[in-house]
């Protein structure tokens, strides 16, 4: 492990830059230590001056005495001659570097980077950075930058990539009056990345004293099997980790790379990885300082909302994004309903939203949220509502609220969106050590995000029956890269287990007619040869009689490199879709959605990371927009969920030992009243 203690907990600490200048980095930085919670050894190196802020000055890193942690804040060129002093002969075994001009400009500037690298690992120390904005703990915030937070042990650990959206995210965050346990900033990562730091938590994990929620913002990832490991480890020990992948978009991509000199990469790994880690995903900082607030409240155990307010717009625009969302808002009715009206004024509402009116008193909030925490069973978390029109104050009101919160089993979302007509009622509510979402359709997007992220899945690798051996002899025998024949691929598939059509190919007529004959019509003919079949017109469906069939295999076999026909029995069914890249260094990941052109057109996939376990696969179908499709409707026959996912697990465990498939599509996957079938498959290998 490469982080280590006089990182996190130093007795001494030199800050190589510092100044009198605060407003300066290594000027800031002094004093941030001096007014935050170090209370250590503390002195500067600075050629010009003899004291800095009130602290002892030296004019080289030649004369300090030995230290645990030293802070660098000079031109970038002198870094690597300073820190060999520093590690050589005073004992430093850690290092937070401020200064920015290496790897993320220029190439020599990488050359300086490798140097430190050397350095450190030699002397087996840590480094963060180069190029960020330092590291703030319980201990000793080393920064160069406010906000600088309160910090609490059970507060939020905090990872970021960047050091300027890292203070972004910090500002939102304690708006909400979120708390922190430590805040990292990484800058380039040359020695400790974001995944180190996980790995970190994991390996120091106490359950009494760490903290049980992280929030990562990450511009690259580049060890996924590490991140992957240490956040589910984390999750399945009781943490809750919430992330920003940033680069998610062609020119989201520019941007990180010429930020902290990173690489974003595909995006659709990115999910497929954090649905396997058990990560809830967030795409901006207000969400994600959102979903962080909702891990401090009671867990939630269910998806059916109460939503009590004094104001009707708000609440049904909350209704609206939990709808969405796929969470519920069930009705209230019937006697329990009724007696909650009639302890209400007149003109109140109760069938959920329950809106109090705007008049309605703080005894009208307590009773409230009484009925739903003990009355209605159809209830499993309460959003409160509650601003001011400018006409009351409500410290009463939020005191109630405070008290409930603690007091029931069930959860309790406060919504106080009068930041500045109730500022220091907010504030009181929040100093009691509450978070408050001001916006009701961040929370209820936020929230959903967190219901709908799946457990982290099983690392066992299971076979399902499929033969690896004969999957890797097709492979080793095939002679070059490229797209597979039919015959090719439908050894690979029989070879995974997975159910096929009936086909034959061939370039002779006759034999093509036999085969029509022997499984009798309708049948469909398709072209071999080029990729996009349809585009040409290589596809005929319904093929009813041998007359019809013989004028497609003629008019087919004219068409553009084509060197053979396909003909299948035409099967009814739902269309689904199945599919795979290879992106380098995540792995295979997996798509699954509706078939046909529908996949193209709607863009209705789910994503996993090769291998799938059952629960995966049946949690990226159920995660469909389609879904209810997939289970049936308006009278249509539903398909069997466990027969396309246990063909999902099994392509996804033949990819595992398949490196070379570089692609692969199954378009359709035939949901017949027989059961499912591959109808159409490509596959591309790279060897």
């Amino acid at each position: 492990m490469i982080i280590n203690k006089e990182l996190i907990n130093p007795q001494s600490i030199v800050v190589v830059g510092g100044s009198n200048n605060i407003h300066k980095p290594g000027g800031r930085i002094v004093r941030n230590l001096l007014d935050g919670t170090y209370d250590g050894e503390l002195c500067v190196v600075n050629a010009k001056e003899t004291e800095v802020q009130g602290v002892k000055c030296y004019a080289s890193v030649a004369e300090i005495p030995a230290a645990d942690l030293a802070i660098i804040s000079i031109p970038s060129t002198a870094c690597p001659e300073v820190m060999e002093v520093l590690a050589k002969q005073k004992g430093v075994k850690a290092f937070i570097v401020i200064s920015a001009g290496f790897g993320e400009e220029t190439v020599e500037g990488g050359v300086l980077e490798n140097k430190m690298l050397e350095i450190v690992n030699e002397a087996g120390a840590t480094m963060i950075g180069p190029n960020c904005i330092g590291l703030m703990n319980t201990h000793h915030q080393s920064v160069f930058t406010l906000p600088i937070p309160t910090f609490h042990a059970e507060g939020v650990d905090f990872i970021s990539s960047s050091g300027g959206t890292a203070l972004f995210i910090i500002e939102s965050a304690l708006t909400k009056g979120l708390r922190f346990a430590s805040v990292w900033s990484v800058g380039n990562s040359k020695q400790v990345g974001v995944e180190d730091v996980l790995e970190y938590m994991d390996k120091t994990f106490d359950p009494a004293t760490s903290s049980k929620i992280k929030m990562l913002y990450v511009e690259s990832v580049k060890q996924p099997d590490k991140l992957l490991f240490h956040a589910s480890s984390l999750i399945r020990k009781g943490c809750k980790i919430a992330a920003i992948k940033a680069g998610s978009t062609d020119s989201g991509k520019r941007a990180a790379s010429s930020h902290t000199g990173a690489i974003a990469s595909s995006d659709s790994a990115v999910e497929a990885l954090f649905r396997k880690a058990g990560i809830v995903r967030c795409f901006s900082r207000e969400e994600l300082t959102t979903v962080a607030s909702i891990f401090t409240l009671k867990e939630v155990k269910g998806k059916n909302c109460a939503i009590i307010t004094h104001a009707g717009g708000p609440a049904v625009m909350l209704a609206d994004a939990l709808s969405k969302g796929r969470l519920n808002v069930p009705a209230l009715e019937g006697p329990i309903a009724n007696e909650l009206k009639s302890k209400l004024y007149p003109g109140a509402a109760v069938g959920n939203p329950i809106d109090i009116i705007g008049t309605g008193t703080p005894e009208h909030l307590a009773t409230s949220i009484d009925f739903c925490e003990n009355q209605f069973e159809n209830i499993d978390l309460m959003m409160v509502i509650f601003g001011s029109p400018g006409l009351v104050k409500l410290y009463d009101t939020y005191e109630v609220l405070h008290k409930k919160m603690e007091s029931c089993t069930k959860p309790i979302f406060p919504i106080l969106p009068s930041i500045v007509t109730a500022g220091p009622e907010v504030k009181s509510f929040v100093k009691k050590g509450h978070v408050n979402f001001s916006d009701e359709v961040t929370l209820g997007t936020a929230l959903s995000r967190v219901l709908n992220t799946p457990k982290p899945a099983s690392t066992d690798i299971q076979l399902y029956g499929v033969d690896v051996p004969e999957i890797r002899r097709i492979i080793d025998q095939l002679p070059a890269s490229g797209y597979l024949d039919p015959a090719q691929v439908r050894q690979l598939l029989q070879a995974a287990g997975v159910p096929m059509v009936d086909e034959f190919t061939s370039d002779n007529k006759e034999e093509i007619l036999a085969f029509a004959r022997k499984v009798k019509y309708p049948v469909v003919a398709k072209v071999v040869g080029p990729i996009h079949k349809s585009d040409i017109g290589g596809v005929a469906l319904n093929v009813q009689c041998e007359e019809h069939l013989i004028f497609e295999f003629e008019r087919m076999m004219r068409l553009p490199e084509v060197t053979a026909i396909l003909v299948q029995p035409m099967l009814k069914g739902k269309e689904l879709f199945l599919g795979s890249t290879y992106e380098d260094p995540f792995g295979h990941v997996v798509f699954c959605g509706l078939g046909g052109i529908f996949v193209e057109v709607l863009k209705d996939v789910s994503y996993g990371l090769s291998p799938l376990s059952m629960d995966e696969a049946l949690s990226m179908i159920h995660s469909l927009r389609a879904y209810p499709i997939f289970k049936g409707t308006r009278g249509q026959a539903g398909i069997d969920e466990e027969a396309y996912a246990e063909v999902m697990v099994r392509l996804s465990t033949m990819l595992r030992f398949a490196k070379e498939i570089k692609e692969m599509d199954i378009n359709p996957l035939l949901a017949s009243d027989k059961g499912i079938f591959a109808v159409d498959a490509r596959i591309r290998i790279e060897k």
